[in-house]
């Protein structure tokens, strides 16, 4: 820049401009901070009469950006009333280059706010529903969404800069293969996560095992399932191997199986054991915790130290506390039972038989 020039232009320039600019700043900054409190209430209290949320969301999402255009419009207004020369203050071209690529920025800002609100709305409408694809493919879409705007958002700015996107686009071509090669485990994963989407072997809040790890499944990513151990760690599985393993869903199951033996002593009657399967037979048909649809009590082996019951039933809630009180519960009134017959729970023992010979005195 040439400072005489610079000077010349500040003296011969009429403070008119300069007083219409400030005015514009002015108007900007409280049409920033309340038109758009104005605008918020009227909009709101239009949208509260519909019975769609949509338009909540959509208002929500330009709230902000919307504010903040506004006072990059008023800004670039004052510059436009200043229009000083370029070959003095090149601030125009300057304001032009810097307005296009902050619009896009607040463009790019708008839609992330809108896929964040589209994604809260179709995540309510998930969970109403009895299947749980759409419970896991809603985030998956939000996150493949907001990978786009920024690619996109990157791509506009950098063509915006001068910069040639086809010639981008032409060198992405020429190193294909290497980037292919590069990126073939994310691709491998990524497609590990459709799979996973698809065949839904689980959901996020299942507990599942494989024969590597095994806990609480707590989110289905682009590369990795994340998985809460019982030890409270976390363990981070790529889908391309995870859509591979053996799993067993432990939550898939509607009810809680309970396979038993118990042994009692071998002075018990066959009365008394007649007695015992009858009385454990009730208590099972009788408790309200037990499934009834398939049960099993038989005195099936002579043990070496015992008389073995086999136990064989299921718990009607697949909650492992209430599997455990009905277990709890089904236990002790066993107990109460045999004390009440006067048979004994057996234990390992051995009886030792000494044998004594008297010898002949000399």
């Amino acid at each position: 820049m040439d400072f005489s020039q610079f000077s010349t232009w500040m003296s011969d320039y009429t403070w008119v401009r300069w007083a219409v600019a400030a005015t514009l700043l002015m108007v900007t900054v409280l049409a920033h901070r309340y038109l758009i409190r104005g605008l918020q209430r009227v909009t709101k209290h239009l949208a509260g009469k519909t019975k769609t949320t949509l338009d909540d969301t959509l208002l929500q999402a330009a709230e902000k950006p919307l504010s903040w255009l506004i006072l990059l419009l008023g800004i670039w207004a004052s510059v436009m009333v200043l229009n000083p020369p370029s070959d003095v203050l090149p601030l125009v071209a300057i304001a032009e280059r810097l307005g296009r690529m902050l619009s896009i920025v607040l463009v790019g800002w708008f839609l992330w706010r809108l896929i964040d609100g589209f994604s809260v709305y179709a995540m309510s409408r998930a969970q109403k529903t009895d299947s749980t694809l759409d419970d896991q493919l809603v985030p998956f879409v939000s996150k493949t969404l907001k990978l786009f705007l920024v690619v996109t958002g990157i791509l506009v700015i950098a063509q915006n800069l001068g910069y040639s996107i086809s010639g981008l686009v032409a060198s992405l071509g020429i190193g294909g293969i290497a980037v292919a090669m590069a990126a073939k485990d994310t691709i491998a994963n990524l497609f590990g996560s459709v799979m996973l989407l698809v065949d839904r072997p689980f959901a996020v809040g299942d507990w599942i095992k494989t024969s590597q790890f095994e806990g609480v499944v707590e989110e289905i990513g682009f590369r990795s399932t994340r998985i809460r151990t019982f030890a409270r760690t976390l363990v981070n599985v790529p889908n391309s191997i995870l859509a591979n393993m053996v799993i067993d869903n432990i939550d898939a199951r509607s009810k809680r199986r309970i396979k038993m033996r118990i042994g009692v002593t071998y002075d018990t009657s066959t009365e008394k054991m007649q007695q015992a399967i009858a009385g454990i037979e009730k208590i099972l048909a009788e408790h309200p915790g037990v499934d009834q649809e398939f049960s099993l009590v038989k005195f099936d082996n002579f043990e070496d130290s015992s008389l073995s019951i086999f136990l064989y039933y299921f718990s009607k809630s697949k909650e492992w506390a209430v599997y455990l009180q009905v277990r709890q519960e089904v236990n002790m009134q066993i107990m109460q039972l045999l004390e009440s017959l006067g048979l004994e729970f057996a234990f390992p023992s051995r009886t030792l038989y000494i044998e004594h010979q008297d010898k002949p005195c000399l």
